[in-house]
């Protein structure tokens, strides 16, 4: 049986001044990437600016949120909007938008990425939200498929200046 302290979680809304947290994850994020030979996010072990800027507009529009046990122990992070013109553009549904889901090393292998995405689901559909959606590197097929495990369905693909993303939505119900 698994701990019982890695394995319950709650959201804790991240406070303006914490941006650190998020880089530090973001950072140990790249480099577990970058160790499985997975191209991805390697921005991040030196963010440049623009990037740097997104982090803090999510901190200052209060959209990042840390996953913590009750420990008060961070166990991973993620940004929820309503809505994401760089990706997405205009959409005429209300959706919420999950970016930068990161689960801390020390704590995978929990399920506690499926369980975030669950719990951000059934709060969205709580408020009346029927979509969920979000963007993945198309080119990491294992986390394609992680969430095409999940239900999420690809429904276009977007190049940016960083890489090419598929978009991803799943409807709520």
């Amino acid at each position: 049986m698994k701990n019982k302290l890695l394995m319950d979680f709650k959201f804790r809304k991240a406070e303006t001044n914490e941006t650190n947290i998020a880089f530090d994850l973001l950072k140990l994020a790249a480099q577990t990437l970058a160790e499985k030979n997975i191209n991805q996010w390697s921005y991040w072990v030196n963010p440049p600016k623009d990037k740097i800027e997104w982090i803090k507009d999510g901190f200052f529009n209060h959209e990042f949120f840390f996953i913590e046990n009750d420990n008060k122990e961070i166990m991973g992070m993620f940004r929820l909007l309503d809505d994401d013109p760089i990706y997405w553009g205009e959409m005429n549904d209300k959706a919420k938008y999950l970016h930068s889901l990161i689960i801390h090393n020390k704590f995978s292998n929990n399920k506690i990425g499926k369980r975030v995405i669950d719990r951000v689901s059934e709060e969205a559909l709580k408020n009346g939200i029927h979509y969920l959606r979000l963007d993945c590197e198309a080119t990491n097929r294992k986390l394609c498929e992680y969430y095409e495990n999940q239900g999420f369905i690809k429904v276009n693909q977007k190049t940016l200046p960083y890489s090419t993303y598929n978009l991803y939505q799943k409807r709520l119900s």
